[in-house]
């Protein structure tokens, strides 16, 4: 006889399912505190009914059946409830009671994800393993010839400059005729990416300024951060670490009311203004900032009702082109602070970046490009935008910085990579290939916070709901029942040993080079790898 319970074309059963939990009856006292912390509710409290068959040995006995209730934890397998594999019920569970555990197929949840006609989005990135910066190996070790220096015994002032870096005599030239001269900034060569004030949760936000704010004042790195869209609480705005950090202005104008009338109470300039036209890991899809996260501190910050998604267009609606572009935004943004601070745009990896990067080229008040690769992290985007869109980094940095060779520019407009930069945990050599290949420098983002604060998503699409404000460590949340996790304190020393660890790495694979005062940048002949068509699309060497 057929089961009563209602089956729909979306009935899954836990087979089906990407993260199935396994419950230990034995080991479990019910405290309740699994079913409390997970994230979407993935589990409940359920009453089993067990029936046990009794027969007997006599010929002539009925069999008969006895009926037993106990009570235990139960998983959902609706869709909108679907276990993310966060592994929270395993944190607090006293007994080890309880896990979640990766399927060993490919789940039917991706067909009935989409229901109510709505496409998946999700937070995270992209689910590809490697890639060609994992691949890349430095092979130019200084033995006998070159002056080779040790990591462990000489001091390194490995700096890289942000802003317009004109020669000596155009600088002359350039003051003469304009009364001003690019400013330029000496930052370090590892920029924490743009990550907004309303992404992230208020104590992940403090903490990361924090931890920057110590680097700069106690160990003399000149880390900078980028705050991301949607502007910065007022505080931060007139204090004097503000020249620490990098403002972000996207398509949406969020929070820029408040930082344009902050601007003549400013203590200090900002490091630099950046602009945002397009993100790596959603190129043409905007930003997004969905209603779950807007609480009423951040709409008063953002200047608009709380509880209602925030979308930021594609491209910024009042420019038409590059040349436009460059006219209103970048120079009335340089404008603002009295032409005393670089600005530049950030665009997401493309085949039309080479278009961009020579419009800046013809205008002064440029003072760089950021480029964002496919592999770039995402608060909320659908998954056909992260999975089948953008441009891989390495090829993209490539291509530009020969362009600016080949016109003799390549110290004057410096490039920032981003997007997948530490995947694989390889942050460091991730960035020196970037730098070799002709970056002068590098911003992460979710590296960042997944070693700062213990993000548990992953590439196998563990977790990721950093779009819907659940996160179950409390980094991409707005509600203080889940960001109250995280201790502030504990982000920033964070925050200091990933620096500090970078740093020691960077100076080990920079040493052999026999460079100790400055990056190696566009050092492309100390590079190789092992396959072919990729050593002759980056012009390195191939080697096996």
């Amino acid at each position: 006889m057929l089961s009563d319970r209602h089956i729909t074309p979306s009935t899954l059963s836990k087979k089906d399912l990407p993260w199935q939990v396994l419950w230990n009856r034995d080991k479990c006292t019910l405290c309740g505190q699994c079913t409390a912390v997970c994230p979407v509710n993935a589990i409940e409290l359920g009453v089993f009914r067990k029936r046990i068959l009794q027969t007997s040995l006599d010929t002539g006995s009925v069999p008969s059946s006895l009926n037993s209730v106990f009570h235990g934890i139960r998983q959902k397998t609706d869709p909108a409830y679907s276990c993310v594999g966060c592994a929270m019920c395993n944190l607090v569970c006293p007994n080890d009671a309880i896990i979640p555990v990766k399927s060993d197929e490919a789940d039917k949840l991706r067909f009935h994800i989409n229901q109510g006609g709505q496409p998946r989005s999700r937070g995270g990135r992209r689910n590809v393993k490697g890639g060609i910066l994992d691949q890349i190996k430095f092979i130019r070790i200084s033995m006998l010839t070159d002056p080779a220096l040790d990591a462990g015994r000489h001091e390194f002032e490995l700096r890289t400059l942000l802003g317009r870096i004109l020669p000596p005599e155009k600088n002359l030239e350039f003051y003469y005729e304009n009364g001003w001269i690019p400013p330029v900034r000496d930052i370090y060569p590892l920029i924490i990416g743009g990550m907004s004030f309303g992404a992230l949760s208020p104590n992940m936000w403090e903490g990361l300024q924090m931890g920057v704010a110590y680097l700069n004042e106690e160990l003399s790195m000149p880390v900078r951060i980028c705050t991301g869209e949607g502007g910065c609480p007022p505080r931060l705005l007139r204090s004097r670490f503000l020249k620490y950090v990098i403002l972000q202005i996207a398509s949406g104008y969020f929070g820029w009311d408040e930082i344009i009338h902050s601007i003549p109470h400013m203590k200090e300039d900002p490091c630099a203004v950046e602009i945002k036209y397009g993100q790596g890991a959603k190129p043409g899809d905007g930003g997004l900032l969905m209603w779950h996260k807007v609480n009423k501190l951040i709409a008063a910050i953002r200047g608009v009702p709380a509880g209602v998604s925030l979308p930021s267009p594609p491209t910024h609606q009042t420019q038409y082109s590059i040349e436009e572009s460059v006219a209103k935004m970048i120079q009335s943004m340089c404008m603002a602070w009295g032409f005393r601070v670089p600005v530049y745009p950030k665009i997401s990896g493309t085949s039309t970046a080479l278009a961009v990067l020579n419009n800046l080229t013809r205008n002064p008040y440029a003072g760089g490009l950021a480029i964002d690769g496919e592999d770039g992290g995402t608060g909320a985007a659908y998954n056909v935008s992260m999975n089948h869109m953008g441009h891989p980094i390495a090829s993209n940095v490539r291509d530009c910085y020969l362009t600016l060779t080949k016109t003799g520019m390549q110290n004057e407009i410096p490039l920032f990579a981003a997007g997948g930069i530490g995947k694989s945990g390889n942050l460091a050599a991730n960035a020196s290939a970037l730098i070799m290949l002709g970056a002068s420098g590098v911003q992460a983002g979710k590296y960042i916070m997944q070693a700062a604060a213990g993000c548990v998503g992953s590439e196998s699409d563990r977790c990721n709901i950093c779009n819907i404000g659940r996160c179950p460590k409390g980094i991409t949340s707005q509600d203080s029942r889940l960001y109250r996790r995280l201790d502030v304190e504990e982000v920033a020393q964070r925050v200091v040993d990933v620096f500090l660890s970078f740093d020691t790495e960077l100076k080990k694979i920079v040493a052999p080079l026999g460079r100790s005062t400055s990056l190696p940048i566009g050092m492309s002949d100390a590079l190789g790898i092992s396959d072919y068509n990729a050593a002759e699309r980056l012009g390195i060497k191939y080697v096996v």
